[in-house]
This record gives C-alpha cells, sequence and structure tokens, in this order.
C-alpha cells in the first residue's frame, strides 16, 4: 500500500496509510489505516505531532501533497 503524505493549508503533514516511524526513544511504531498529524510550525508542545498550535500563532503555508509508493 502507498503513503500518502499531506501538508495541510496552514496546517501539519497527515500521514495516510501505513507507515513505520521511529519515535524519539528508538521504538519503532507502525500506523496501520489511520492518520497521523506531524507538527509543521515547529511550535506543538508534543512534536513530533501535532497539537493544534498552529492555529494559535498564525502559521501559513500552501497545501502540497506526495504519494510515496512501494517498491
Amino acid at each position: 500500500m502507498a503513503v500518502e503524505i499531506k501538508a495541510s493549508q496552514n496546517g501539519p503533514y497527515v500521514v495516510m496509510g501505513n507507515a513505520t516511524y521511529v519515535d524519539a526513544d528508538g521504538n519503532e511504531q507502525t500506523t496501520r489505516g489511520t492518520a497521523i498529524a506531524l507538527c509543521r510550525c515547529g511550535q506543538s508542545s508534543n512534536k513530533p505531532f501535532c497539537d493544534g498550535t498552529h492555529r494559535k500563532v498564525g502559521f501559513q503555508a500552501v497545501e502540497v501533497v506526495l504519494h510515496l509508493k512501494d517498491e
């Protein structure tokens, strides 16, 4: 299954699809059929995850969608 990463307008990166990432403690985590929101404004108190702070700080950026394909 392909992974889609959407940089939402004025908001976080939203990762959809099955994806594996390594957290700050070195633990592997896998998303399965869910979405996770990653901070794009740099102000989240829960980095790398979005906590909605982008709305408070007036973060502005365009929407971009990336599709990562399995090889």
